[in-house]
């Protein structure tokens, strides 16, 4: 099978555990771009090994590595993944068609999300849409911790299959996540002038927790929809704890 006319462009900052395993499914690809943020665990070395080829030097931030990547591309259709993220025979049989007979600019992709070794279909999680396979000329923008493809939405398709995505080891690697993702969705709050107020701290957490267990289904999910609800509640506390204590700084 000759290689899709595609460049799969992945950045890392310690992810020596699983880049490996992620660029080695990926060899039905025409081009894999790993994009390192001076990694200390040697996951340049395991993503050259594996097949791809690494960029290093580039400075901490999705955006800013997604970015890099998608410039340094040779081939005209670029699929933006992470280190946590699978793509399996389907979705790249899928993108192998798309990429030769586009008929949109970019392309959405539903994400299949792991939780403990069970898929979530409820909750936030269960409606998982992202941005991801576009032409090499567009650009990651907007916040620091979830950064989207800046591309009109009447632009995009959508693909069928599901892209798999496994974000947490365990529970300390969810608590990890979260406490780094919240301060730096705090620094960007900050930087468009944002204050904490005592709601923020204390009422949006446990709107959150009622949203995610009771209005989006997660009470279903059983004892995984509780844990799924509650640590979704402490990101948003985290966010506003962290605004707080900027502020206080001064």
């Amino acid at each position: 099978m000759p290689s899709a006319p595609l460049t799969i462009v992945i950045p890392t900052l310690n992810e020596a555990s699983q880049i490996a395993d992620c660029v080695r499914g990926l060899s039905w690809a025409g081009e894999v771009i790993v994009v390192d943020a001076g990694s200390q665990d040697g996951t340049g070395g395991a993503a050259a090994a594996a097949g791809a080829r690494v960029l290093d030097g580039v400075a901490p931030g999705i955006a800013a590595q997604r970015n890099a990547g998608i410039a340094a591309a040779h081939n005209e259709w670029v699929f933006a993944l992470d280190a946590d993220e699978r793509i399996g025979p389907d979705l790249a049989a899928e993108l192998a068609q798309v990429v030769v007979t586009p008929r949109h600019e970019a392309y959405r992709v539903k994400r299949r999300n792991f939780f403990h070794g069970q898929v979530l279909r409820r909750g936030h999680w269960g409606r998982d849409w992202v941005v991801r396979l576009f032409r090499r000329g567009r650009r990651f923008g907007g916040q620091t911790a979830h950064p989207g493809l800046e591309i009109p939405e009447s632009e995009q398709g959508e693909l069928t299959h599901e892209l798999d995505h496994t974000p947490y080891q365990d529970l300390g690697h969810h608590l990890d996540k979260i406490i780094a993702y919240s301060r730096m969705s705090a620094a960007d709050l900050a930087a468009r002038g944002r204050r904490a107020s005592f709601s923020d701290v204390a009422l949006r957490p446990a709107f959150r927790f009622w949203r995610d267990y009771v209005l989006s289904g997660s009470i279903f999910d059983g004892r995984l929809g509780v844990i799924h609800a509650g640590m979704s509640a402490a990101s948003v506390f985290f966010k506003y704890a962290f605004l707080w204590e900027r502020q206080r700084r001064g």
